[in-house]
């Protein structure tokens, strides 16, 4: 939706504040890096905040490379930042059909494989040039990079990299949120180990969680992107970042109910007695989370109200049978400073990831900023 336009009188408003997201980056790189640079990670559109929006900001923040999961997310980062030097990264991976546009838009690949190696390799080679690459070392998640195995097949065939300049060899920590769990240490380990025996070249490693695990797990790069966005890092201690988005939902009708009338599919709250009830504009079809149904809460006037009934498409049903002088149009606070992401998930039984990434297309974007950081 433009972000240019008003927002209609009954839509809900996501406010994303640009500051906000440029001051945490900030803070990461200053307060928290004790050594290395740090890029950002602005996949899935900035963790559902826009990322032509954000990655700009991030970029007037001093922020210089960018880590996008494909090569369409990555072409929109790169018309966004309009800086041919700024770097743009794609962990997905490199395609043979996708070559071309790689080579145009001026992305980076970070390798996953040997395939993919000889593939970029050879274009290299066919092309007469240097092509840059990031090539992803697989630590312990199991999931893209090379295994330990093609880590020592391409230690010992160091050939299979001509013509390619390594900006990172990289890994992703799997449990970084818990800073006692043994697989950060074997990890760190055992990345060392791996890209000791490879040609010289910076390291990236740490995530958002992993720069709050000291000094030697920042190395030669950090990629944060949860922290970014106001999502706590350090789970079950105070969050060091600042709540980057509000999402106000409106009212669109109040009326009262007693008993035994029911509320909402499957008649799953039935009033106790008289109960004024609020529908407002949010639903699943915005990535409001069904399983918050009965359980979720907004906050009206800085007061808390419980959802009552299920989460349904496009409506939620609150009770403020507590606060008297509401009005259709009013706004109700989903998500803010009073219900961070963080807490909405605890109350979804999921994480603060998922509750930004669902946030859908309906809702007007505002885009604000303030100079102090505060959301």
């Amino acid at each position: 939706m433009p972000n240019d336009l008003p927002a209609r009188a009954s839509q809900s408003v996501l406010t994303i504040d640009l500051d906000a997201i440029a001051q945490n980056y900030r803070d990461l790189r200053l307060t928290h890096l004790s050594r290395g640079t740090c890029a950002a990670v602005v996949k899935a559109d900035a963790y559902g905040l826009g990322a032509r929006r954000v990655a700009p900001a991030l970029y007037e923040a001093g922020c210089r490379a960018f880590y996008v999961a494909h090569l369409g997310e990555a072409v929109a980062v790169r018309e966004a930042l309009q800086d041919p030097a700024a770097s743009v990264y794609v962990l997905g991976g490199l395609f043979a059909n996708e070559i071309a546009e790689f080579r145009h838009a001026g992305i980076v690949p970070v390798l996953n494989d040997l395939d993919q190696i000889e593939l970029w390799s050879g274009e290299a080679r066919k092309a007469g040039q240097t092509l840059p690459a990031v090539i992803h070392i697989d630590t312990g998640m199991s999931r893209l990079g090379l295994s330990p195995e093609e880590a020592a097949r391409l230690s010992a065939e160091p050939g299979r990299l001509a013509g390619l300049q390594i900006h990172f060899w990289m890994s992703h920590l799997a449990c970084a949120d818990a800073p006692d769990h043994p697989l950060n240490r074997e990890q760190l380990n055992l990345l060392k180990a791996m890209t000791g025996k490879l040609p010289p070249a910076p390291v990236s490693f740490a995530n958002s969680s992993g720069i709050f695990l000291g000094r030697e797990y920042h190395l030669d790069q950090s990629r944060p992107g949860c922290a970014l966005y106001g999502i706590n890092p350090i789970p079950g201690r105070p969050n060091p970042m600042r709540q980057v988005a509000r999402l106000d939902a409106k009212i669109l009708q109040i009326r009262t109910i007693d008993h035994p009338r029911t509320v909402g599919y499957g008649a799953t709250h039935r009033a106790a007695g008289p109960t004024r009830v609020a529908t407002i504009a949010a639903g699943y079809a915005d990535g409001w989370l069904r399983s918050l149904s009965n359980r979720g809460f907004a906050v009206v006037n800085g007061v808390k109200v419980p959802f009552i009934g299920r989460v349904s498409m496009d409506l939620i049903t609150i009770d403020v049978t507590s606060l008297p002088g509401l009005n259709p149009g009013d706004p109700v606070e989903l998500m803010g400073n009073h219900l961070t992401p963080d807490d909405v998930a605890d109350l979804a039984g999921t994480i603060g990831y998922e509750v930004l990434t669902r946030l859908g297309s309906r809702f007007h974007r505002r885009y604000i900023t303030t100079p102090s950081g505060a959301a």
